[in-house]
């Protein structure tokens, strides 16, 4: 509007006689340019700023002044475009296998649901809870799905927190070799895990202790890296048992192994899938945040009452169109809580596991690793009980 106005008056001005000062324009129009409805009306306004209640003006120092004002407005705007320009527009998720644990993930990006919520989002694979949480750290991705490793890092100096649970227990079933009957028939052999710390390394211990048998002791532990290197060191006979999520839990009873326990029923509670990011990005992007959780929320809605629809995109991200591994996968995901908050016991359950070999960590709570700000704002909107009360869901 200023700068119309400014554009309005220097072509209005050759056509006014400024009768306080005396002045006439004599230059010639050559196109007769009619001035807006609104101009007069606008140009007192700017007298009266100007502390001049008369019409008359100097039509030199109107455009010196409502340039200066053009120029401000303008640069306050370029403040507000540098803004929005460092908001972030793409959110680059991190996940440590593929299983249907990520679900919420791949059906934002399949579905479109980050689109609609004004963002791009970059599914990242990058193996084992422990490097994937250093690569959070490091700022190399802004979210993640991961489990323990988030406490390590945060005694350690991180700034990172836990902002939702996908799943408050181990995600794991045990399964051994043919000639392992039972999780006691493990004692002298050696189990395979995925990297010291991570969340396969915590099940592994938990199950253990859960049948009376003590890690490093009774049963020797040998560190893998990835899901691919723990299943073939079970099929080449390096390792008698080992963890795994589905669709492999599928696989692996068609290769003729022996299902030992799955960890979800032994109600052993554990902060195992859990959404984290950096404190700074809840800070400096809360608005950002907030929209990622949403269409997240609503990813949990998608797959748990559109089953055909998610059965394609875990065909995709799984690489198998077995029909009973992507149903395997899918009742994984569907347990899922539609309200994803994170569990103060599921955190302590990790405390009092990593206090036991660094007494530093009984001092904490699980309160400085959780922010349920985002879901809870979710929640108290009615956003998500909406969503479940729809018709035909």
């Amino acid at each position: 509007m200023i700068v119309a106005l400014s554009l309005n008056c220097m072509a209005g001005a050759k056509r006014i006689v400024a009768t306080e000062r005396k002045f006439v324009f004599t230059t010639k129009i050559t196109q007769d340019t009619k001035v807006s409805d609104n101009y007069y009306s606008e140009l007192r306004a700017l007298r009266v700023l100007r502390g001049d209640n008369s019409f008359a003006f100097d039509c030199r120092r109107t455009v010196l002044g409502t340039i200066i004002i053009a120029l401000l407005f303008l640069s306050s705007r370029f403040a507000q475009d540098a803004y929005a320009a460092a908001a972030p527009t793409t959110v680059r998720v991190g996940y440590p296998q593929p299983s249907g644990a990520q679900l919420p993930l791949w059906v934002m990006s399949e579905a479109k649901l980050d689109q609609k919520y004004g963002f791009d989002l970059q599914n990242i694979y990058i193996s084992g809870g422990a490097r994937l949480t250093q690569t959070l750290v490091a700022g190399d991705i802004d979210m993640a799905t991961t489990g323990g490793a988030v406490i390590n890092a945060v005694l350690s100096g991180a700034d990172l927190i836990y902002i939702a649970s996908i799943v408050p227990t181990y995600g794991f079933s045990v399964y051994a070799r043919p000639d392992v009957k039972d999780i006691g028939s493990l004692k002298g052999k050696i189990v395979g895990v995925m990297t010291k710390g991570a969340s396969s390394d915590h099940a592994m211990v938990a199950v253990l202790r859960h049948n009376h048998l003590q890690s490093g002791q009774d049963v020797k532990f040998l560190y893998l890296g990835t899901n691919d290197a723990m299943w073939i060191a079970l099929d080449q006979r390096r390792v008698s048992a080992t963890m795994v999520s589905p669709p492999a839990t599928l696989f692996a009873r068609k290769a003729g192994m022996n299902f030992l326990v799955d960890l979800a029923d032994l109600k052993i509670e554990y902060q195992g899938s859990t959404f984290g990011t950096r404190r700074s990005l809840l800070k400096n992007y809360p608005n950002f945040a907030l929209r990622t959780m949403r269409a997240m929320v609503r990813g949990i809605h998608f797959f748990k009452t559109r089953r055909e629809d998610t059965h394609k995109i875990l065909a995709k991200f799984l690489g198998t169109r077995d029909p009973e591994a992507l149903e395997e996968s899918w009742r994984y995901g569907a347990d899922m809580p539609a309200k994803p908050y994170p569990v103060d016991s599921a955190v302590q359950a990790v405390l009092n596991h990593l206090a036991e070999g660094d007494p530093r960590y009984a001092k904490h709570k699980p309160g400085e690793f959780i922010e349920p700000g985002l879901l809870d704002e979710l929640d108290k909107s009615g956003y998500i009980d909406r969503l479940y009360a729809a018709p035909g869901k």
